[in-house]
Formats: structure tokens, sequence, C-alpha cells
């Protein structure tokens, strides 16, 4: 019986280990959400305030709010009002790269530093670390949502004496009611496209850490899958870097500070990641028309404004290599940097990859995963937007607002991607031979022990 007894505390442990299992899972996960939305926030935030949203009538926390849910993949509706004998319409179609990035950065990080203290990770164990994160994730986007609503009054006139004098005219024919656009979260997509962007965020965490165990039946899928996706995300963060370094030179020698930092805080991956698939060879196409633009370098506006002369619906500008030259002849170092960038990420995946794969694995690794990453990459740079007044059906909505239209040849961006992975992949691959790596030991390279003598 003594021996029975000295058994129980052993035998008891792990079913204690297992039902403790959900709870701790449940306050990891929600640690990873809260670490997420926070960081966002405060980047969000900050991008407003140097936009000067801080000014807006009432409405800051509201706009804090809808850039965190367009940050994380949802989608807010604008609407407008201008009484019965004028119409308004709005859209906007946007992400706002950098809220995403750090959210993502912060919420992966999170959701993997508990797992880097495990030899061992079950199926089970990842599966409900998974659930609880989504679970959490979106009852919080939903939150924010419901904080997302807002209108504002539309000022027309001012600058244009025709424009303002005909506002004067048709005000008491508006109904004496005040243009207003408001916007609202479409809850639905939001929550669609929430999870998408929750599910993309933890597996490409888990594809691109090392450390991180995974269950035995995906073990097989760390050597090919993982190094290559761990310098994807280098190549990514690098634009990044560079972009922001060239955004603060700006900001402290050609003035407009705060407009520049709101770029950066708010939208740096999108003209980072735009200069990443021109310097490939892709392109993207797109118009600025009105008072307004993107806040983007001025060589991209003056290229979006140029059009091809149409005046249609069609009238699009090319982006690409030649136009941005065209404009600005620096644009040609775009392609040396892509090439150096893409270069090292090569290295990097060759050199994190076991010795015994081969150069045209290292090349087909490669090129698949940069593909890959521009898939993903270039749409995210998607922007449409369009502000416009009518008044008694006269004119198009156009006429007493602005248009703003990117959009990126997804394709032919992603097909250059894949032909410079290939490349890439081979050359990274080649300069890794000369670095000792996974798989290498000291003993290949020397002869082998005498046999001894009978």
């Amino acid at each position: 019986m003594g021996s029975v007894s000295s058994r129980l505390p052993t035998s008891t442990r792990p079913a204690a280990t297992t039902t403790g299992l959900p709870a701790r899972v449940g306050l990891q996960s929600l640690a990873a959400v809260v670490a997420g939305y926070v960081a966002m926030g405060i980047v969000a935030g900050l991008g407003l305030w140097a936009a000067g949203a801080g000014d807006l009538p009432g409405g800051f926390t509201a706009v804090l709010a809808a850039v965190v849910v367009m940050a994380a993949g949802g989608k807010v509706e604008l609407s407008g009002d201008a009484g019965g004998l004028a119409g308004t319409q709005a859209e906007l179609t946007a992400m706002p790269l950098t809220v995403t990035l750090v959210g993502a950065l912060v919420t992966g990080y999170c959701f993997l530093r508990p797992l880097r203290h495990h030899a061992v990770t079950s199926s089970r164990e990842l599966l409900l670390r998974v659930v609880s994160t989504v679970v959490l994730w979106l009852a919080a986007l939903a939150g924010v949502s419901a904080v997302a609503r807002h209108d504002f009054p539309i000022t027309i006139g001012g600058g244009d004496e025709q424009q303002s004098a005909l506002m004067d005219i048709f005000g008491e024919l508006l109904d004496a009611v005040n243009p207003t656009v408001g916007f609202r979260t479409d809850v639905g997509p939001t929550l669609f496209y929430g999870l998408l962007w929750i599910l993309g965020v933890l597996v490409v965490a888990l594809l691109v850490s090392r450390r991180t165990p995974l269950p035995p039946r995906f073990v097989r899928y760390h050597e090919p899958v993982r190094p290559a996706a761990y310098a994807m995300l280098l190549l990514l963060l690098a634009y990044v870097v560079v972009g922001l370094v060239i955004g603060v030179v700006v900001a402290a020698t050609k003035g407009h500070a705060a407009e520049t930092l709101a770029v950066l805080l708010l939208g740096l991956p999108n003209v980072a990641w735009l200069a990443l698939g021109v310097g490939i060879g892709g392109s993207w196409e797109g118009r600025v028309d009105g008072p307004f633009g993107l806040p983007m370098p001025q060589i991209l506006d003056a290229v979006l404004r140029q059009g091809d002369g149409t005046g249609d619906s069609t009238d699009l500008s090319t982006i690409d290599l030649g136009s941005l030259a065209a404009e600005d002849a620096r644009a040609w170092w775009l392609l040396p940097v892509a090439a150096v960038l893409v270069l090292a990420a090569a290295f990097v995946a060759a050199v994190r990859s076991p010795a015994r794969i081969k150069l045209w694995q290292h090349a087909l690794h490669l090129g698949i995963a940069f593909a890959l990453t521009m898939l993903v990459a270039a749409p995210l740079t998607l922007v449409e937007a369009r502000l416009g007044l009518s008044v008694l059906g006269i004119g198009d909505l156009d006429s007493l607002g602005g248009e703003v239209i990117l959009r990126p040849h997804v394709w032919k961006t992603v097909g250059f991607a894949l032909l410079w992975g290939l490349f890439f992949g081979f050359l990274g691959g080649l300069l890794a031979t000369r670095v000792r790596r996974k798989g290498e030991t000291e003993t290949t390279t020397e002869p082998p022990p005498p046999r001894p003598r009978k």
C-alpha cells in the first residue's frame, strides 16, 4: 500500500497540469490580444495627432477606433447627407499599414513567447492557443467597431469663389442641412476579414520563428519553409527601416515635420512595399483628382496627377520605374537597392538552412516565398478614396470633391518576384557555401583516424 500511495502524487501531476492548461492558455492569449490592440492604438493615436486629427470636434476617439479597425482588416463605410436637393458620395478603401505591422509584430511575439519555453508542443495545445487568441481578437474587434462611428460637417468653398457662390445660392434649398460625411463599421465583413487577418498573423508567426517548437506532424516543414519565410519578413522590415530613415531625414531637413511624421506612423509600409515592388519590375496604376491627394512622396503624387489625357474613368497613370524616373532620375536607385536587399535576404535564408539543401532547392524555396510575399503585400497597398457633392443633380460628384486611386498590378509584380527569388535564391545559396552552416561538422573535413594494426 505504501508503494501504491507513493505513486499517486506522481500519477496525478499530469492530470492537474492538463486541467490547468485552458486557463493558462486563455490568460496568455488575452495578454497577446490586449498587447496587440494597445500597440495599434498608440501608433494610430500618435499618427492622427501628427496629422492634426486632435482638433476634430468630438470625433478623435471614433476616428482612432476606425483606424484600428481598418488596420486589423476591417471595413469602414463612409456616408454623406446634404439635404433633399443635394447628394454626397464618400468612399474609402485603405489600410494604415504602419499600424497593421506594429499590431502584427506585437501580437505574434506575445503569442509565440510562451511556446519558446517548451521542448515540444502538442497539436492540442497549439490548436487551443490559436482558437482562444482568435476568439478574443474577434471579440475585441467587435468592441472597437462599435466605437468607430461619427459624422462630420463638410466645409465647401473658400478657395474657389464660384463654388462658394454656388453654395450661398443653394444654401436654403439644402433644407438648412449642412453637408456632412460620416463613417460606420460594416460589422459582418469586418469580422470576416479580421478573422483572416489574425489567422494570417499567427500562421506567419509560426513560420518565421526558428525556436518555437512545432507538433511532430509538422516538423518536416521546418527546413524548407521557415528559413525562407524568415528571410521574407526581414526583407519587408528592411524596406520599412530604410523608409523610416529617409522619412526622418526629410522631416529634419525639408520641413513639414508633422505631416511627414503622420505618414511614417500611419502609412510607411504602404510606400516602402510599393518601392520594393517597383524596384523588382512590378507596377501600380492610379490617379489623383481634386484638392486632396495621398500622404506620399511628391514624386508619386506628381505621376498620379498626370493621367493619359483622356479625362475619363480610364484615365490612369502607371507607376513603375520608367514613369518615376521620368519625374525624378533618382528613382533608378530603387533597382540596385532591391538587388542588394533581396540578395541579403537570400543569403540569410541559405545560411539558416541545413547544409544538405542544394542550390536549386534554395532557388525554388526563395522564389516561391518571394512570390507569396508580394501576393500578400502588393494588394495591401491598395487605396481608393472618393469624396464629392452635387447640387440639384448639376455636374458629377467630383466637381466639388476629389478622388484618389492606387491599385497594384498584382500578377505582374508576383511574376517578377518569382523570377527574382529564383535567381537570387540560387546566388544566395552559392554565397552561403563559404559559410559554415547547420549540419556541417569539423570531422567532415578531417581525414579518418588510422586503423589499428592486427
